[in-house]
């Protein structure tokens, strides 16, 4: 099993809990956080040293990742696996799938690569090298079967990792109460260091014209250390606007219950990704953000092809929640943002209704379980074959 980034770690953990119920005894090994190697994997290396956004981005961390690749190689032609599972992080699980391929082990992809927004040219390199894709949205199995790729539709397990809980917003705040204000700058080092302090400075720009208290969410497998260096840097520096403001700002930080805290927030600002779908079904508002490395960004221009960048809007067909992005995502933009919605009631109602509609959207509960039984199948027809044989 391979994920490569915090949300990946997540789902593949869900999934390979519900597959040792399915076939008790399994072993699983491969690349994963500390939820995959929680849930029994045994971990070749860690998720969290090559998981980064962006062409500039990704060749800071390319020694390692070789290292990883040739380090999981070396682990697949020693322990011989009936099947692979990778997850996402297309790049490299699709490179990893061709090497697998040519061993003759059938690979299962879960959580489709975005093909049908940008480089589709790489539906083609699926079909030779996937042997099942196992897809998050229901329009993704008619695009995979015109390309002859066996897709099957599992649905999205944060249906059933995001629990339903009482919004903010159903009691408005007193006079005098705080706005409570989260902080999402994302799962990947390279994120926060992009997404974070421009998100500090725009609360801190928040905070001069209205009551806040701001909740820093720590997404899992981010050390501490990394977001307390920032904060610190934050409060040395003021908001940045001369206001001093960066010094007085006072930022609780959550890891533990990161669920609650969105959920029990005014206004989430939350960095592009899978946390913005997390945040949609809490029924929080939401700025959506994300910046990239210059020359990054300039290639995503003449590759991406979608009306929006928020996964959160991309499901509901429309723009529900704004988006702020690469130079638009500076603290004044987004404070005046930040600033609107709170203030406009209306506003509020809209967002709100239309992240009402985001659960019916990704479907039924059981996603991880109908994933694990699609992978106990193939290993099921593996063990025939080897019988056979």
């Amino acid at each position: 099993m391979v994920a490569g980034e915090a949300s990946g770690d997540l789902h593949g953990a869900r999934l390979l809990a519900e597959l040792r119920r399915l076939v008790p005894g399994v072993r699983a090994f491969g690349l994963g956080g500390a939820e995959l190697r929680a849930a029994g994997l045994d971990a070749v290396a860690d998720s969290s040293e090559v998981a980064v956004v962006g062409v500039v981005e990704v060749l800071k961390v390319l020694p390692r990742v070789r290292q990883v690749f040739a380090a999981l190689l070396a682990e697949v032609d020693r322990r011989r696996p009936r099947a692979a599972v990778l997850i996402d992080f297309p790049d490299f699980n699709l490179r990893l799938a061709g090497r697998l391929a040519r061993r003759g082990i059938p690979v299962i992809y879960y959580i489709s690569p975005q093909v049908w927004a940008w480089r589709r040219g790489r539906v083609r390199t699926i079909a030779r090298r996937v042997d099942e894709m196992l897809v998050l949205f229901p329009f993704e199995v008619e695009f995979y079967r015109r390309s002859g790729v066996r897709a099957v539709h599992v649905g999205h397990p944060l249906v059933d990792e995001v629990p339903r809980l009482p919004s903010a917003w159903d009691r408005e705040p007193a006079a005098g109460e705080p706005y409570r204000l989260a902080l999402l700058p994302g799962s990947r080092r390279s994120e926060i260091e992009a997404m974070l302090p421009a998100m500090l400075a725009a609360a801190a720009r928040v905070a001069a014209e209205l009551p806040v208290a701001v909740t820093l969410i720590r997404a899992p497998g981010i050390p501490e250390a990394l977001l307390a260096e920032h904060l610190e840097a934050f409060r040395r520096r003021g908001a940045g606007d001369g206001s001093g403001r960066g010094g007085e700002l006072p930022v609780r930080v959550e890891s533990e219950d990161r669920f609650g805290a969105i959920a029990d927030s005014h206004l989430a600002l939350c960095a592009s990704g899978t946390a913005t779908l997390e945040v949609g079904l809490l029924g929080t508002p939401m700025i959506v953000l994300y910046r990239l490395a210059r020359w990054s960004y300039l290639l995503a221009k003449l590759l991406v092809r979608l009306p929006n960048f928020a996964m959160v809007n991309l499901v509901l067909g429309r723009e529900v929640v704004p988006e702020l992005l690469q130079g638009e995502a500076e603290p004044e933009r987004i404070g005046a943002e930040a600033l609107r919605l709170l203030a406009d009631p209306l506003a509020r109602a809209r967002v709100r209704a239309g992240l009402a509609e985001l659960r019916p959207r990704l479907g039924e509960g059981g996603a991880s379980a109908r994933a694990a039984s699609a992978v106990a199948e193939v290993l099921a027809r593996a063990r025939r074959g080897a019988a056979a044989a």
